[in-house]
């Protein structure tokens, strides 16, 4: 039964996680534009897992020691190239568009991102860490539910060093869906922020977070601008995304299988 629901918006919230005792906790997180859709787009294409890592000095470290998986991710919204490493392209970037079937099927996978692995590794003491975007938000609902968490905290992981509107709203529509289940709970005013932003703007969700800053610098790049809406697409996907105690992200089905 769920007692204590927080919702945390920045990452300098979210920085002093690992100081905290999680252990009881289950934290979920959302960098829907775009490292969490991102995630969950290269799992529904068949991905076996994907290793987040908070820089690209780690991400290069776990290729050296396997050169065959597949290196991703971005910085200041664009694929990692030579420039930042030393020499190494990255295979992918942060659009979900790239992550099709035939580039990831069966192939494990190294991410870095700006802000999205950051929030992921901060919650690295966590009971369970799940990985959401607004494409699994049923299913990441239904997790939290079937497990019974007593503490929940949704890691929003922001732009930059700043809150980002599009986690805001993804927050807000998860706490949405957990409302009835939650109400004798203690809520912190933040989760109640989000979902009051979130129901002021359900009726048009591509609207309010493409007016914001990262939709208004997706949209403005034409190569980008149709990450917006798929990432912001609801309930494309069945599962829960969890990262084990390996670090490895998977969806929960096939964690189960394993």
């Amino acid at each position: 039964m769920l007692t204590r629901l927080e919702v945390l918006l920045t990452p300098a919230e979210f920085a002093t996680l690992p100081a905290r005792d999680l252990r009881q906790s289950a934290c979920v997180v959302l960098d829907v534009f775009r490292a969490t859709s991102t995630m969950l787009q290269a799992m529904a294409h068949g991905a076996e897992s994907i290793r987040p890592v908070a820089d690209i000095r780690t991400a290069l470290e776990w290729h050296r020691q396997d050169p065959s998986v597949l290196l991703a991710g971005e910085r200041e919204g664009l694929r990692i190239g030579a420039d930042l490493t030393g020499g190494v392209e990255f295979d992918l970037g942060n659009s979900p568009r790239e992550f099709t079937r035939e580039r990831v099927a069966g192939r494990r996978l190294v991410m870095t991102t700006t802000n999205g692995t950051r929030a992921i590794d901060a919650c690295r003491g966590a009971a369970a860490v799940a990985v959401a975007s607004f494409g699994n938000l049923a299913a990441t609902a239904a997790w939290i539910s079937r497990r019974q968490w007593s503490h929940l905290l949704v890691v929003c992981a922001g732009t930059l060093e700043h809150s980002a509107l599009e986690d805001t709203l993804g927050a807000g529509a998860l706490v949405d869906r957990l409302w009835d289940s939650a109400r004798s709970a203690w809520i912190d005013d933040a989760a109640r922020v989000v979902r009051e932003v979130y129901r002021s703007h359900q009726d048009d969700v591509l609207g309010a977070a493409g007016s914001g800053r990262n939709g208004r610098r997706l949209l403005g790049i034409p190569e980008l601008a149709e990450d917006v809406p798929l990432c912001l697409l609801p309930d494309r996907f069945d599962f829960a995304a969890l990262r084990d105690a390996d670090g490895l992200v998977r969806p929960e089905a096939a964690r189960s299988a394993n």
